[in-house]
């Protein structure tokens, strides 16, 4: 059998374990090891333990618990409802002011959190009841949480940016730049798309009541001051990271350290609090050791039967493709696998096939990988949140009301899906979006 055929065996084994319903990273994981003691015999059984040690010598590794402590604690502290009660303030007289604070609100919560799935875990918890309450439209509420969160897997403390950066053997610090104007320049266009929308037809976003808004300056500024203790911690956190202070872990714990002291200065915390955050850090800490460990045995086996190589061959020479139209497929299948797989799942599958294609492309400029890495992110975003089976719809639908049909929920993303792709138009054009701002930063990690 060629060594081609045993790869396609590998993937379609893996995609009908998948389709089973078996966990991701045990699907991942027994096809590798299957497949490498079919191929090797019995001394491949120490494939998997070699992987767990080389996961573990990953010193970047430790950043995954600490930022997602983080962000779990300052929205378990109720730092993020006294956000969104100052945006709501400051913004409620703009035209769909509630849905553009909400947009701000998911951006720093980015800042805070690094996940997609937090983000719009608060959002509909936070922002919802409160649009809904406003009489805004069901739409344009579910279109707002969705698109916002998307911020999540772009702006740093990005997770996912994290487990590219180690798969991809690329400088975390470099993808957290590059990941700041494109984010940035995505919550810019949705700010304006919600503005345009409010204006023309105000019935989607009534005012917020004058009476309500109208307090005095220094009740303003008083209600400002939410938004200083996590605005503060990332730019202490991020400020250190940038002049050299510390390195990208150490950082992590300083954003850890200080997000703990915020909740204990705030009066709120308790050993509750503490419990809840810890365990729900280490679910999601060891889901995605578990998914890193599956993609490396995977990647192993990968590299042993040449696949990397006859893909290359297969594109570039047999195809004859150009680099450009081989991003593009590349894009279009992550669409595809985004239907049915997460933004990290996705990432372990086939980080062992296109990350080292993209490395050997000439695209006319350097970091290449960098880029790629931005690419990736906002394209499985939009995987993730387009019918049929986008996963943020389906949880969008357990967090919204049920008068939310899942027909408003499908609808609502078309417009902040058309901003994702515009932006992904933009990052071809003009790759300096990304690469502009950490080439001219040096820093450590």
């Amino acid at each position: 059998m060629s060594y081609e055929m045993i790869a396609l065996l590998m993937f379609a084994s893996m995609a009908l374990l998948l389709v089973t319903g078996q966990r991701v990273f045990a699907a991942i994981g027994f096809v590798a090891a299957g497949a490498a003691l079919l191929l090797y015999g019995e001394g491949a059984i120490e494939l998997p333990y070699n992987q767990v040690f080389k996961l573990f010598n990953w010193y970047a590794m430790l950043t995954l618990p600490m930022f997602i402590y983080m962000g779990y604690i300052l929205a378990e502290s109720g730092i993020a409802e006294d956000l969104y009660k100052m945006l709501h303030v400051w913004f409620g007289r703009i035209p769909g002011g509630l849905a553009i604070g909400t947009i701000l609100l998911m951006v720093i919560i980015s800042a805070m959190n690094g996940l997609s799935v937090a983000g719009m875990a608060i959002g509909a918890t936070i922002a919802l009841p409160e649009m809904i309450r406003r009489g805004y439209d069901k739409v344009l509420i579910s279109g707002v949480v969705q698109g916002g969160s998307s911020l999540g897997i772009l702006i740093p403390p990005s997770v996912v940016l994290v487990l590219y950066g180690m798969i991809a053997r690329q400088p975390v610090s470099k993808l957290w730049f590059a990941g700041i104007m494109p984010g940035l320049l995505m919550a810019s266009m949705f700010i304006i798309y919600i503005l345009i929308r409010a204006k023309l037809n105000p019935k989607l976003a009534p005012a917020v009541p004058e009476e309500e808004l109208n307090m005095p300056f220094r009740e303003k500024l008083a209600l400002a001051k939410a938004g200083i203790i996590p605005l503060a911690i990332f730019f202490f956190m991020t400020g250190l990271f940038v002049f050299g202070v510390t390195s990208l872990v150490e950082s992590s714990a300083v954003g850890a350290t200080c997000a703990t002291l915020a909740a204990v200065l705030k009066g709120r915390f308790s050993w509750v609090m503490i419990r809840e955050t810890s365990m729900k850090t280490l679910s999601v800490s060891c889901m995605f050791l578990w998914l890193i460990l599956a993609a490396l045995a995977f990647g192993a086996v990968f590299d042993g039967l040449g696949a990397v190589r006859a893909i290359e061959t297969l594109f570039i020479t047999q195809w004859e493709l150009s680099p450009w139209m081989i991003i593009i497929m590349m894009q279009i299948s992550f669409l595809l696998l985004g239907m049915f797989l997460d933004d990290t799942a996705m990432l372990v599958i086939v980080a062992p096939l296109y990350i080292p294609l993209v490395g050997t492309l000439d695209l006319g400029f350097d970091n290449q990988l960098i880029w790629y890495g931005i690419l990736y992110t906002i394209t499985c975003q939009i995987a993730y949140i387009t019918p049929p089976f986008g996963y943020n719809l389906f949880l969008m639908r357990s967090l919204a009301p049920k008068d939310f049909s899942l027909s408003d929920i499908y609808r609502s993303i078309w417009p902040f899906a058309a901003i994702m792709m515009l932006t992904i138009v933009l990052l071809m054009i003009f790759p300096q979006i990304a690469l502009w701002l950490p080439e001219q930063i040096n820093v450590r990690g």
